[in-house]
């Protein structure tokens, strides 16, 4: 069971960078991943659609009453933090959805109540 605390330890931490992704990286990235899926399996959402990347990533989550929200993790190199203090989060109409609804930004403590916001919430996609 993946805890926040796993990933707070990466704080500031300076990530390995190069044509190929690192194995830092890899291994931070299957701890974020399983940690979102400890948060999906205790509000009873479904973690869908992972898309794993070369120093980011995004998922999508459901409610299983066909509300997505989509979550993009950016490019973890460069010491910023972004990575848990301004995650991409917005609603989608299916979990192929990239374009979605309005973007929101949260940090990592806050992303249960965000993800339980906009799945609250009806989609609307605004052209």
């Amino acid at each position: 069971m993946a805890k926040l605390e796993d990933l707070q330890n990466y704080l500031d931490y300076q990530f390995s960078s190069g044509c190929y992704t690192g194995e830092d990286y890899k291994t931070f990235q299957t701890k974020y991943i399983n940690y979102l899926r400890t948060l999906c399996k205790q509000n009873e959402w479904q973690l869908v659609n992972i898309g794993r990347n070369h120093y980011c990533f995004t998922v999508y989550i459901t409610n299983g009453k066909n509300k997505y929200v989509y979550l993009s993790v950016g490019d973890v190199r460069g010491g910023s933090n972004e990575w848990y203090y301004h995650i991409l989060v917005r609603t989608a109409a299916n979990e192929k959805d990239y374009s979605g609804g309005r973007n929101n930004y949260c940090s990592l403590p806050y992303l249960p109540i965000k993800v339980f916001e906009l799945l609250n919430t009806e989609h609307r996609r605004f052209l």
